[in-house]
């Protein structure tokens, strides 16, 4: 492990560090596949901690057909059922239900927008947003992601309040919360917006 500095949350682990490093707000995020997956990672966190979903990951990538959406969208109540055995995963009967809803969504949003990227990027017109005030406490939600989770839920989509999809928004690097003094920071230009408004 190097020297630099980062974002104290992520000192825990050896797995939350590398997170941190390498997936956490490290780059912008446009493979449809990896959106899927921190979106399905971030919704079965709900009442759970990240380390815990972490750690369960690898599991989850087994029994999910390593988060393709089209594959899940297409999964039968059989198929659904049976993951309430798999070893290793999150064993919720309503966010495994939910993640197949939100693949069947995920993918109709590819078929009418020609990929997901292109529809969920339109909302910061392909720029990483950085808000000033969260240098000392990033917020849970912001204006934004009020805006995304609406969004989201016409599109069908379940388990995708304000605050789960600002954690999304975060790992996938349309939000830069990384504090300014981590050496992930500077690796994304940002757009400076206040608190209270959404990116128009």
């Amino acid at each position: 492990m190097n020297e630099e500095k980062r974002c104290p949350w992520c000192l825990s682990s050896l797995e939350m560090l590398r997170y941190h490093d390498e997936e956490w707000g490290a780059r912008q995020c446009h493979d449809d596949r990896a959106l899927f997956e921190f979106l399905t990672l971030e919704m079965m966190q709900c009442g759970l901690s990240w380390a815990t979903v972490l750690a369960k990951r690898e599991a989850m990538r087994a029994a999910f057909d390593n988060f393709e959406p089209a594959v899940l969208a297409a999964y039968s109540e059989a198929q659904l059922a049976a993951l309430l055995e798999a070893p290793g995963i999150i064993h919720s009967a309503r966010k495994l239900s939910g993640m197949v809803r939100n693949a069947r969504a995920f993918v109709r949003i590819q078929a009418r927008e020609g990929s997901f990227d292109r529809w969920f990027w339109a909302f910061t017109k392909g720029q990483t947003v950085r808000y000033p005030a969260h240098s000392a406490a990033p917020a849970a939600k912001t204006a934004l992601s009020e805006r995304i989770s609406a969004a989201f839920r016409e599109e069908g989509f379940c388990f995708m309040g304000p605050v789960v999809v600002y954690s999304f928004l975060q790992a996938v690097g349309m939000v830069n919360d990384h504090a300014p003094d981590c050496f992930v920071f500077n690796r994304l230009s940002c757009t400076e917006i206040e608190d209270q408004d959404a990116f128009l």
